[in-house]
């Protein structure tokens, strides 16, 4: 039964009590793991267009490093490693918000410097952290029953259980291994194909094919069989519908069909299908799909955005700290005060932070823009985090909703060449990276208050975690971008597509509306079948081989959960930290390759799959790393 809403949880440890917590250890493991992890979700939003929240396994990773120390005598409290999780995780919501954005800029020959990435991630993220710091009395503490905060209350159970005892950090470091493994065999010694695919018969340019991917194999095990299944619905829908319709209706076409303009769609591959005509399918599902989203949340929106201001407001009074709890001190509203006074300055004051927008008063507009729109999302974003968790965080929805509104300022005023455009984009990064910073923050803050930390010791955590990571994800995405390129089957980098696509079409005038609106017409569907459309729209725009390992993973979630017992939540929770760390090893090494093309000036050639003789036993030879990846899982899920 859910507790009452004005009754206050008895916290793990007492106010009173004054145990080890914002320490050198804890800070330094939290920075080391938040970079690691940082990347490694980087690789992960530009390959398949989400991420996955990382406070779990860097608590149980976090702990178990305690107890090695321990062993030196330098063990660690509870409290110590919440701080180490806070300090970390914020890393994974500054990736999503770069890697949602700036990729773009690639797209369009005006790639930003590792300087301006690093800047607009701070920026961000500080926004994210410090709209956070007044909310916190209103989200965390008086709506605690209402709010649950999924992923905040369960790192705060996985902590407790780790106090007493356990085996969990095993299974993240074992999938952090086979990962990287099955990484290695199929990117950087290449003995195994990357994707298996081959084409069906009957359906015109039908092809069906899977990627041989741990961490996407990992995703699919952690959100679980029913949205894995619309993700594959939507991408079955592109691979043996959307595009076997086209090549049929288009069979006889002599001429191309915009936006193609020079072959016809009978000359065209079913990649070249996907690129000319599902991809802007796709895109107006997911923009029609987040908007829906965004549109469903309004009256919540108003709410959190009226108690917003109003908690705002009322946080310049400060209490004497010294009659205040330590588990309810925050950080003092000047710091608050001060940490905005710095973003403006840094994105209306710096040039290199927004670029060559223009004159001083264009990028005053634009940083007015970014702090309206921030402090607005920032109070949504932590709101429904609570509600639904962090994977429900309708951050592409906020962010296309953001684009849509500076665009159209910066077109009525006269901003509509690429400079601009690429203006706009800064903008909606930075606001998503405040929008996700803002979701991770609660959680983390809701983990603390249940174990009984010191909210200004998060809240620094959480600010030294922005600072320490953002050059190491910015660099992550610049490593990538140099060695696969965005946009590209490697790394299509999705999420960024369809940013560019929106400011495209706003300033440009020049998007194909008639597949857009299929794509939209698609979403809205969905809604009325009750289909969760966001899911599925994702499913459309992705190639199908991107959403069939995340189907497998959660086909295997649902029969190794079939029977409800005591046995039921140990499984989940096993398959979670292994699949956790399938994303992070295969994050890491993907990042790893990168850094080594890019010192060597290419990337590794490998072996090569001549050992298998023929195309069939390049096939099973595919066909055997999935099905033993499969096995592997299983066997260990099963393993108490």
């Amino acid at each position: 039964m859910q507790a009452p809403a004005d009754v206050s949880p008895r916290p793990y440890v007492a106010a009173a009590e004054n145990q080890r917590e914002f320490t050198a250890k804890a800070v330094i493991f939290g920075i080391i793991f938040g970079i690691l992890f940082g990347a490694a979700n980087a690789y992960l939003g530009l390959r398949a267009g989400l991420t996955v929240s990382t406070s779990i396994p860097l608590a149980v990773i976090t702990v178990a490093m305690f107890r090695i120390f321990g062993r030196f005598g330098h063990d660690g409290t509870i409290l110590e490693a919440n701080i180490s999780q806070t300090t970390g995780s914020s890393s994974s919501a500054l990736a999503s918000g770069v890697i949602f954005t700036l990729p773009a800029l690639f797209m369009w020959g005006i790639p930003p410097s590792l300087m301006q990435m690093t800047l607009l991630a701070l920026a961000g993220g500080l926004l994210g952290v410090l709209f956070m710091i007044p909310l916190r009395a209103l989200l965390i503490v008086r709506e605690h029953g209402r709010l649950p905060f999924p992923e905040g209350t369960a790192c705060a159970e996985v902590l407790k259980a780790s106090q007493r005892g356990g085996s969990q950090a095993k299974n993240v470091f074992l999938g952090l291994a086979v990962g990287a493994g099955l990484k290695a065999l199929t990117s950087w010694l290449q003995v195994i194909p990357a994707t298996i695919s081959f084409k069906l018969p009957l359906l015109k340019k039908a092809v069906v094919g899977v990627d041989l991917s741990g961490a996407l194999f990992g995703v699919g095990y952690i959100l679980g069989p029913r949205i894995a299944s619309v993700m594959v619905g939507g991408g079955l829908l592109s691979a043996l519908v959307i595009i076997p319709g086209i090549a049929t209706w288009g069979a006889n076409r002599a001429l191309p069909l915009y936006p193609e303009t020079v072959l016809p769609i009978a000359q065209m591959s079913a990649q070249a299908l996907w690129n000319n005509y599902v991809r802007y399918i796709g895109a107006g599902a997911v923009a029609a799909a987040g908007i829906i989203t965004l549109v469903r949340s309004i009256p919540m929106m108003l709410e959190s955005f009226r108690v917003g201001l109003r908690q705002f407001a009322t946080s310049g009074s400060a209490d004497d700290t010294r009659q205040v709890p330590r588990t309810e001190r925050n950080v003092p509203p000047r710091v608050l005060l001060i940490g905005l006074g710095c973003v403006l300055v840094l994105l209306a004051v710096v040039p290199q932070t927004l670029g060559a927008v223009g004159p001083f008063w264009h990028r005053a507009i634009a940083a007015v823009c970014v702090v309206i729109f921030a402090f607005f999302f920032v109070t949504v974003a932590a709101r429904i985090v609570g509600l639904v968790g962090v994977t429900s965080n309708p951050t592409s929805g906020m962010t296309i909703a953001a684009l849509l509104a500076t665009a159209t300022v910066f077109m009525m005023l006269g901003w509509d060449d690429l400079t601009g455009k690429g203006a706009a984009l800064m903008v909606g990064c930075v606001v998503a990276i405040a929008a996700g910073i803002s979701g991770d923050t609660s959680q983390d803050l809701k983990t603390g208050y249940l174990l009984g930390a010191t909210p200004s010791y998060q809240q620094i955590g959480q600010l030294v975690g922005v600072l320490t990571s953002a050059v190491f994800v910015c660099l992550s995405v610049l490593l990538l971008a140099d060695t696969f390129g965005f946009g590209t089957q490697a790394l299509p980098a999705p999420q960024a597509t369809l940013m560019k696509l929106v400011i495209d079409g706003v300033m440009g005038h020049s998007l194909p509306w008639s597949l857009i609106g299929i794509g939209i017409g698609i979403a809205v569907l969905c809604e009325l079948l009750r289909i969760p459309s966001l899911a599925f729209a994702i499913g459309v725009y992705l190639p199908l081989s991107t959403m069939t390992p995340i189907f497998l993973g959660g086909l295997l979630r649902a029969w190794m959960t079939r029977k409800r017992n005591d046995e039921t939540d140990a499984r989940v929770e096993r398959g979670v930290l292994l699949g956790s760390g399938l994303v992070g090893g295969e994050g890491l090494l993907g990042v790893g390759i990168a850094a080594v093309a890019f010192i060597h000036g290419a990337r590794p050639a490998g072996f090569g799959t001549a050992w298998a003789g023929s195309p069939l036993g390049v096939h099973l030879a595919g066909v055997a790393a999935l099905v033993a990846l499969i096995a592997w899982f299983a066997h260990r899920v099963r393993s108490p």
